[in-house]
Parts: C-alpha cells; sequence; structure tokens
C-alpha cells in the first residue's frame, strides 16, 4: 500500500489559541511514536497565529487510521471541542 500525507489546516477561534496550540503540541510525541508514523509536523501560521497546519506522513492509511483512534487523538478531540472555526484536512497520495 502507498504512504499517505494528510495535511489537516485547523483555524482556532482568535480567543482560543492559548487553550488550543498546547493540546496540540501534546500530540507530538505520542504520534511520532506511533507505527507507521514517518513524519508528524505542527506549524503555526506567521501572519494569522489562530492557523495551525499539521503534515503528516504514514506508512499507510491502515496506520494513519490507527492514529484517528488512538488514545491521544481522542483527548485531543475532547479538549478542544468547539473552539475551532475551521478544519480542513486532505489526504494524499504522493504521483511523483
Amino acid at each position: 500500500m502507498s504512504k499517505v500525507t494528510v495535511v489537516a489546516k485547523l483555524t482556532v477561534k482568535q480567543d482560543a489559541i492559548d487553550q488550543v496550540k498546547p493540546e496540540l503540541l501534546k500530540l507530538i510525541t505520542p504520534t511520532r511514536a506511533e507505527k507507521g508514523c514517518l513524519e508528524y509536523r505542527l506549524h503555526q501560521d506567521n501572519d494569522n497565529p489562530a492557523v495551525f497546519t499539521f503534515y503528516e506522513n504514514w506508512e499507510s492509511l491502515a496506520c494513519l487510521d490507527s492514529h484517528m483512534n488512538s488514545n491521544h487523538f481522542s483527548s485531543y478531540v475532547a479538549a478542544i471541542g468547539d473552539l475551532l472555526e475551521d478544519k480542513v484536512v486532505h489526504q494524499m497520495t504522493e504521483i511523483a
């Protein structure tokens, strides 16, 4: 199966940046230790600090699915609740 790349862009409510950012950072260490995680990077926009982007590479869709069902990911989802304005997730396969 092909490697899966994920680009997830989160736009946080302006008054929730300081609450959400630590929750995003909590994902880094346990996710990077997961089976099949090749790359897991978090970025914060220089012009708009309410915008965060994850850039991820996974060995397979099964590994990504396992991540999405992990305890640390579930905890993150519960912690941020309705603090997001927008979320766009792209799952992609490298073609060149």
